[in-house]
């Protein structure tokens, strides 16, 4: 696979996860300009505002995820990150978000990393739940660990195996997209992504980069 490839896995994620939000938007405006009763002219009034800032929150977080957001600098503020992830996730109140990210800047790729396994954990959490994100230097090396516990716990195979593998020479789907870039970004640092059991009540996953030079 190659870097087209890739580009496109990831156009394909980004529309998909984007169509929910913005067909509702549609759906919203044409029920608007039909609508007559000040209460449902309202209520339309609200579910506008919940997609625009849903589609918003989406596209900060892809953009930080998979696109050159951060500048073409070698580092990303942490916080921007973590507002990203907050928007993606915090908004529904289904999950719980807990942030213990020690660096205030970290190399871009890292972050990249950092925020797509957390994608991949908090899409896990089918029912919502907590999601914990950590990352902190022990002798130079950046150690990261993401931590996803709930009432249900669902990690596709597939997505477990391009994790692990990469695309290993098969098909990979654009709901793996985030998936095979995390996997890419690790072995371009010299780190491999572990993971916990299937079977497992609580996913982590793990990932150490060493130091460099």
């Amino acid at each position: 696979m190659n870097a087209i490839d890739l580009a496109s896995l990831l156009c394909s994620r980004l529309c998909h996860d984007l169509l929910s939000p913005v067909g509702a938007l549609n759906n919203g405006i044409e029920l608007l300009a039909d609508e007559q009763d000040p209460e449902m002219r309202e209520r339309c009034l609200e579910l506008l505002s919940e997609s625009a800032k849903a589609s918003a929150n989406k596209l900060k977080f892809f953009r930080l995820a998979f696109g050159a957001a951060g500048g073409f600098g070698d580092e990303i503020d942490t916080r921007e990150a973590k507002a990203a992830l907050e928007g993606l996730y915090g908004a529904d109140k289904r999950t719980e978000l807990g942030w213990m990210v020690a660096d205030d800047k970290m190399e871009k790729g890292a972050v990249k990393l950092l925020l797509n396994l957390a994608m991949i954990a908090g899409d896990a959490l089918v029912r919502g739940g907590r999601l914990d994100v950590g990352a902190e230097r022990r002798d130079g090396a950046l150690e990261m660990v993401i931590r996803a516990e709930g009432p249900r716990i669902l990690l596709d195979p597939k997505l477990r195996e391009t994790i692990s593998n990469g695309h290993s020479g098969g098909e990979v789907e654009p709901r793996a997209a985030g998936a095979w870039l995390a996997h890419s970004l690790a072995a371009q640092g010299g780190g491999t992504i572990r993971l916990s059991d299937p079977g497992a009540d609580v996913l982590l996953i793990g990932v150490t980069l060493p130091a460099q030079g």
